[in-house]
């Protein structure tokens, strides 16, 4: 039988708590019975005979307290109380002041018989309150908090007897788990050093320990964190069309950050020369008309997160758009059946100019395509263009260096000269056959002028020589007698000496001398004096100075 306002949890309870044994409740009690506040409940009269003559309930021990509730009297004065089948109490809207020890008396023909029941009235809980700070809420009522702060989670509840209040955490795509439990009307944690595992729903649950009632109120959490650093911007041209693509990108932050590109403080994505604006997580590109650019032009992307913006922060960056400027090598030359290089390098340009290789501006603009004997290579700003096996008809002229981005076209002329090769071996050869032809020349002029200059630079080039040298035109002392008589006998005879000293700062050179028959007998006792010194002592300069002073007189007396 289904009695009235009691739940299934409270039946389960009743159940099992039947007939506790004595000592469990007041004296005398005989069963328990559990209600909820709000609720209504019934008090059965237990042994009691269908020919009983009177049934009393009273709210205490009998005679201690008058009668609750009489089936012979009248109705009693509280409303909420009735007879269900003549004997057993019916307790509506239970009050928490309801609760207590009933007995039941019986009287049948001087016969009495008693039977006890406590009841225990439980509320709740009721009003769990869940709360997460320091926190934010969405419009859709989801809590989030910065990954860097210290986060206390709370939770509160209205219930009578206290009741048992339990934390639980449920990842997404993972099932729950209890990680705290306590046995109290409220309950406090803190989590530190959050990260995104952290992200799910967190449930408090209160239940109350009489009537098993439970009540669960969750938040879902998302964990924020701004980016590290700043906006970063650049520019560049369109892959179709020559058009100018801002991108800004600010990475690192969770959830995306919102990016927008303004113009002199105002929003470009609303400018009619916005031909496309795209944005996918943490960048966001506007693809803007050339039309309107010019060199110098500045736009500014301002960056803003979530968190920044409860803190009034904003990031920018800037980006100024230039046009090309180009620094080349205006003439080169190259040989038949060489290889040159032409280089034309990009010094200043935002976007990166696309650099292009024309051939003669004269005739339509046909790019050189790399292939043949043309090879393009470009690292960074500089390109190359490499001729091989240089042709005089073919690869004589102007080159174009043609740079161009959405903002402006810049070129620049190289005039290549071929030219045939020169035999270097020839040319070499011929030039030193004229330097020496040149150098023999001089010499001979030296010489025919000024013979005596050979002599003296060998002089001077060995002044600071120890040695000494006597250059004589005999070979022997024999062979020298002979010459002198033969000398003194004709009379006429030239005497030829050169005498060479270098010593330290003294030099003395020999000339010749013409003598007469009268200067034969002292220029032979001069000799004879010198043979028999040079035969005593070792040549020396003291051996050559005195016939060298008197050499000096004899052409001076003469």
């Amino acid at each position: 039988m289904r009695v009235p306002g009691w739940s299934p949890a409270a039946l389960l309870l009743a159940a099992c708590l039947w007939r506790l044994p004595p000592g469990r409740g007041a004296a005398g009690t005989e069963e328990v019975i559990v209600g909820e506040a709000g609720k209504s409940v019934v008090l059965v009269c237990r042994n009691v005979s269908e020919r009983a003559d009177e049934v009393d309930w009273f709210h205490g021990d009998p005679g201690a307290v008058p009668p609750l509730f009489s089936s012979n009297a009248t109705l009693p004065k509280d409303a909420r109380l009735s007879l269900v089948d003549n004997s057993s109490l019916h307790i509506s809207a239970l009050r928490l002041q309801d609760g207590g020890n009933y007995t039941c008396k019986e009287v049948l023909n001087e016969t009495v018989r008693e039977h006890r029941v406590q009841l225990l009235v439980a509320s709740g809980p009721s009003s769990v309150t869940v709360s997460i700070s320091p926190a934010a809420t969405l419009p859709n009522g989801t809590v989030y908090v910065d990954r860097r702060d210290a986060v206390m989670f709370s939770c509160a509840s209205n219930s009578h007897p206290e009741p048992t209040m339990g934390w639980t955490f449920q990842p997404p795509s993972s099932a729950p788990e209890t990680f705290t439990e306590v046995n109290g009307s409220s309950t406090v944690y803190t989590l530190q050093n959050l990260s995104l595992r952290f992200q799910g729903n967190y449930s408090c649950t209160a239940r109350n320990p009489l009537s098993g009632r439970s009540q669960t109120s969750t938040k879902e959490l998302l964990v924020y964190y701004p980016p590290p650093s700043v906006p970063r911007c650049w520019a560049q041209t369109a892959q179709v069309g020559l058009m100018l693509q801002l991108f800004c990108n600010w990475p690192g932050g969770y959830p995306h950050p919102v990016l927008q590109w303004t113009e002199e403080g105002r929003d470009l994505e609303n400018s009619s020369w916005v031909v496309n604006a795209t944005g996918t997580g943490d960048t966001h590109v506007e693809t803007l008309s050339s039309s309107r650019l010019f060199h110098g032009k500045e736009f500014k992307c301002v960056g803003s997160h979530i968190l920044k913006q409860e803190r009034a922060e904003l990031a920018t960056c800037t980006v100024q758009i230039k046009a090309p400027s180009l620094a080349t090598e205006p003439l080169k030359t190259c040989f038949v059946g060489g290889t040159v290089s032409l280089t034309c390098q990009v010094l200043e340009s935002n976007p990166p100019a696309r650099i292009s290789w024309l051939r003669n501006v004269s005739q339509p603009e046909v790019e050189i395509q790399p292939g043949g004997r043309y090879l393009l290579t470009q690292e960074g700003s500089v390109s190359n263009l490499t001729i091989q096996n240089c042709s005089h008809d073919a690869d004589e002229g102007y080159y174009v260096c043609k740079a161009e981005n959405p903002v402006g076209l810049k070129e620049a002329y190289v005039s290549l000269t071929v030219k045939k090769p020169v035999n270097i071996v020839g040319v070499v050869g011929a030039v030193v056959i004229l330097l020496l032809l040149g150098v023999l020349v001089i010499s001979g002029i030296i010489l025919y002028y000024n013979p005596l200059l050979c002599l003296k630079g060998s002089i001077f080039r060995n002044q600071d020589s120890n040695d000494v040298f006597v250059l004589v035109d005999s070979d022997g002392e024999e062979e020298e007698e002979e010459e002198r008589e033969e000398e003194e006998a004709t009379g006429n005879s030239n005497v030829h000496r050169v005498t060479a000293l270098v010593n330290g700062n003294s030099a003395q050179a020999g000339y010749g001398y013409h003598f007469t028959e009268s200067d034969s007998s002292e220029l032979h006792s001069e000799l004879s004096t010198e043979e028999v010194e040079r035969e005593e002592r070792p040549t020396t300069q003291r051996q050559i100075l005195p016939f060298l002073a008197e050499m000096d007189g004899t052409v001076g007396g003469s």
